[in-house]
């Protein structure tokens, strides 16, 4: 098995990059948002064939490259089954009505002044709560974007404010997987990681919703909703009552309590086929296409729910666009992107290509700004190339732990670097399993929600603040 990563040039190692990069920005120019439906899928296949031609030019086997792909491919099981059953939930709530109840008394409490901050503010509290951003979009997430198109707020703007409060939530939250490896790679220990982090984290947040207040006031102009009408729509097709909020509890408290994501999803889904059947027994007979609720009708109608398209018809037309479902296989789209991304990341990975451009930003790391930026531009460069927030934190904490030992700063300075430009910025790639799951999840594309997700743009440039000016950098004690 040959491998002769190390004689890998940084020339070699960027130009399939730098191709992808040049093919995806002409994909999107040709297709817009269409590009997500397939074409950005074949653009990575293709930067994954120029990553391999690489390779075979540096001696590295069609063996090697497949091996890494598989290990790679299987990394993602996980967030594979997180998005199917997703989909499976989103499927038994619209059935159920518990996105609609959401919605309905939504529309009464937040007014379109208010409603970016408090998505903010509601998302940031569930995530630190469970641990978990792609939780939190899955769930009152999507019920936000609900309320915020009955609102006429644009929809990027809504699915920004989310991620923003969801993202500030995932990386202050000890619950959090990206929490507790970013220090377990930089060798911190969490809380002073999670206290640490906190100097560069809350200012960010203040500025966001500083920012979503101007938004939201501005809003108040943006034309009168008939929400009176919206709520008699709703009132019409579903029985809407308080009960069905136990649906969304529960996930959340199953979260709380550590119980792994997979097995909150699946209870929270087979709630929503009870809770249909309980509270919408018309609409589970309309999705089984039956006359009338029999045992066969019944497993049809929710079954129908969790895994194929299902829209529920009411009088108002926005309702109609919104009160839609594509279950699980609504979710095979964001999947096919996310292996294709793998496939690329997997190459990669084999032909050394990532380890070579780390470690030529290391090279230029001269002072404790640079070192802080050459952390910045790995964590960053590896979303784009490897798509997986995982590899952001975990490749660069490898690569940059001695150098930040050797210039006697504390490792939670590393580990705080690694989240405020790994964790945050994931969502902000198209072709990144985190933007392809939060556009899948929400329904808004990446290039909609970009701008607004200022939480988390804002948090890397926020920590090269910090370091150019030399603000709360911490050092090693020194050795007695």
């Amino acid at each position: 098995m040959s491998k002769n990563t190390h004689s890998l040039s940084l020339k070699d190692a960027l130009l399939p990059v730098v191709i992808l990069v040049i093919l995806l920005a002409f994909n999107v120019w040709v297709y817009g948002d269409d590009s997500l439906g397939g074409s950005n899928q074949f653009i990575l296949l293709i930067g994954a064939a120029i990553a391999a031609l690489v390779g075979f030019k540096n001696k590295v086997s069609y063996e090697v490259m497949i091996e890494k792909v598989s290990q790679n491919l299987k990394s993602t099981t996980g967030a594979i089954l997180i998005l199917l059953f997703v989909g499976a939930l989103a499927g038994t709530w619209l059935l159920s009505g518990v996105i609609p109840a959401m919605i309905y008394y939504g529309l009464q409490i937040l007014h379109p002044s208010i409603f970016l901050p408090a998505c903010i503010l509601i998302c940031a509290i569930i995530s630190i709560a469970t641990g978990s951003s792609w939780t939190t979009s899955a769930t009152v997430g999507i019920a936000l974007i609900g309320i915020g198109r009955a609102l006429e707020i644009p929809v990027g703007m809504v699915a920004g404010a989310v991620l923003s409060g969801a993202y500030f939530g995932d990386k202050l939250s000890p619950l959090s997987d990206t929490t507790n490896l970013a220090p377990a790679m930089a060798g911190s220990e969490l809380f002073t990681h999670i206290r640490y982090m906190t100097m560069t984290t809350i200012p960010s947040i203040l500025i966001t919703l500083v920012a979503f207040l101007i938004l939201g006031f501005f809003q108040q102009s943006s034309g009168a909703v008939d929400t009176q009408s919206l709520l008699d729509s709703i009132d019409e097709r579903f029985a809407i009552h308080a009960g069905l909020f136990l649906v969304p509890l529960a996930v959340i408290l199953l979260m709380i309590r550590k119980t792994p994501p997979l097995v909150a999803l699946l209870i929270g889904t087979l709630l929503g086929g009870v809770f249909a059947l309980l509270y919408q027994p018309h609409l589970v007979v309309e999705a089984a296409n039956a006359g009338t609720l029999s045992g066969i009708s019944a497993y049809r109608g929710v079954m129908n729910a969790i895994t194929v398209d299902n829209s529920i018809t009411t009088s108002s037309d926005l309702l109609n666009d919104l009160f839609q479902s594509g279950g699980m296989q609504g979710m095979l789209g964001t999947i096919w992107l996310i292996m294709c991304a793998m496939v690329f990341g997997g190459v990669m990975d084999a032909i050394g290509g990532l380890k070579r451009i780390s470690e030529a930003l290391l090279e230029k790391a001269q002072s404790t700004f640079q070192l802080f930026a050459a952390t910045t531009a790995s964590c960053v460069t590896i979303n784009l190339t490897a798509s997986d927030q995982y590899l952001s934190i975990v490749l660069p904490g490898k690569m940059f732990d001695q150098a930040y030992r050797d210039r006697g700063l504390a490792p939670e300075n590393l580990s705080r670097t690694l989240e405020d430009s790994g964790t945050v910025t994931s969502v902000l790639i198209p072709w990144n399993t985190c933007g392809a799951y939060q556009s899948g999840v929400l329904g808004v594309g990446v290039g909609e929600y970009f701008f607004y997700a200022i939480f988390n743009w804002l948090s890397p440039i926020m920590t090269l603040i910090y370091a150019y000016f030399n603000i709360k950098i911490r050092t090693l004690a020194p050795v007695k």
